[in-house]
C-alpha cells in the first residue's frame, strides 16, 4: 500500500512508510553523533538503514531536512528523560542524584561522552541559522526544567529567598556542557562530576540554615 495524501493536504504515512521513515532517521542520529554531520552523508544513512535511494529522498528531500528533523528526535528523547528527571526536583539530594545520573548516562555513550544535543550545537550553530535557533529553544527548555526546580526549592524553604533560580539554572547547565567537553576530551566523565560538584557547591551557598 503506498503513501497517500490525506485531505489536508500534508502527506500521510502508512504503517510501513512511518516505520520505514523511522529507521532511516534513528540511522541518521545515530551517524550524526558518532561522525558528526559534515561526515554523514546520505548515502551513509541510505546503507545503515537498509532504505533504498527512492526511499530516502521520499521522506527527506535533502541533507538539510533529515538534519532538521535528527534535532527534533534528539531533543524530543533527551527532554524527554530530563522532564521525567526533574519535574519532581525540589531538594538539594534530588539535585545531587541529577548530576550522578547525568554522569553516569555519559559513560553509556560508547567512549564518546558527548552531549546529543551539544555536539550538533557545536557543529551546526554557525552553519545555520535554523539550527541554531531550533537547538537554542530546546536548551532553553531543558535549562526551565532545572530553573523549576530551583524555584520549587525556593518556595519551599530550601534555598533563601535571595536565590535565583533563572541564574543558579543556567550555572548548572554551563557546567554540565563545559563537562561533557572536558569528559570528551579526556574520555572520562570526572571532570564532569567535577564541573557539576563545583556548580552545585554553589547553589548549596544559598541553602537556608535548616536545609
Amino acid at each position: 500500500m503506498a503513501d497517500h495524501e490525506g485531505g489536508t493536504g500534508v502527506r500521510q504515512l502508512t504503517r510501513r512508510g512511518a516505520a520505514t521513515r523511522a529507521r532511516i532517521l534513528q540511522a541518521a542520529a545515530q551517524l550524526m553523533y558518532a561522525r558528526g554531520v559534515a561526515a554523514t552523508t546520505l548515502d551513509d544513512v541510505r546503507a545503515v538503514s537498509g532504505t533504498s535511494k527512492s526511499q530516502l529522498y521520499r521522506n527527506f528531500p535533502d541533507k538539510e531536512a533529515l538534519v532538521r528533523d535528527v534535532i527534533a528526535l534528539q531533543a524530543q528523547q533527551l527532554l524527554a528523560d530530563q522532564h521525567q528527571q526533574l519535574q519532581r526536583l525540589r531538594s538539594l539530594r534530588g539535585l545531587e542524584r541529577w548530576r550522578d545520573a547525568m554522569v553516569q548516562s555519559s559513560t553509556l555513550r560508547n567512549g564518546s561522552y558527548r552531549c546529543p544535543l551539544g555536539s550538533l550545537a557545536n557543529e551546526l550553530a554557525e552553519q545555520s541559522a535554523e539550527a541554531r535557533v531550533a537547538l537554542a529553544e530546546h536548551f532553553q527548555t531543558w535549562e526551565s526544567l532545572l530553573e523549576q526546580g530551583l524555584s520549587r526549592m525556593v518556595e519551599s524553604g530550601v534555598l533563601r529567598g535571595g536565590a535565583d533560580p533563572a541564574k543558579l539554572a543556567t550555572s548548572l547547565m554551563a557546567a554540565l556542557q563545559g563537562g561533557y567537553l572536558l569528559a570528551q576530551v579526556a574520555h572520562d566523565a570526572e571532570p564532569m562530576g567535577i564541573a557539576l560538584d563545583m556548580a552545585i557547591d554553589h547553589v548549596k551557598s544559598y541553602a537556608a540554615d535548616h536545609a
